[in-house]
């Protein structure tokens, strides 16, 4: 019950990546300013790169989630991937204060603090099934 539970909250948090690539191919960096300003060439260039990486972290994670128990190495690599991401956003508030967007601060708090707690109950889960973390 436990692995299935985790394999449930993977798979709907996996269609957050799904949705910021669906939106960044769409929508760029536009998405973000104000109505009728469009964003710099360069912003939008970049973050449409980034909604591209996006797809491999949801299809990373649902490569990982049929056997959760056993893939802990590519799901270590996809959650420090999204914890730094939380650092560069961390460091982002620092230096130009909070986003307007508040789904930007939901973003820290799922990739800071939620991403870690689910590496550890994917461990708890792997240990279970008598698979050894390292």
């Amino acid at each position: 019950m436990e692995r299935t539970a985790l394999q449930i909250i993977l798979g709907v948090l996996s269609l957050i990546p799904l949705a910021g690539l669906v939106i960044g191919f769409t929508d760029g960096a536009d998405f973000f300013m104000p109505e009728g300003s469009p964003a710099p060439a360069s912003l939008d260039n970049q973050f449409r790169y980034l909604s591209g990486v996006y797809v491999m972290v949801t299809m990373g994670i649902w490569y990982a989630l049929p056997a959760i128990e056993r893939r802990l190495a590519i799901m270590r690599i996809i959650g420090g991937a999204i914890m730094l991401g939380a650092v560069g956003r961390l460091l982002s508030m620092r230096s130009h204060g909070l986003p307007d967007d508040p789904s930007m601060i939901v973003g820290v708090v799922l990739e800071g603090v939620v991403v870690p707690l689910l590496l550890l109950w994917q461990t708890r889960v792997a240990r279970r099934y008598g698979h050894e973390p390292w």
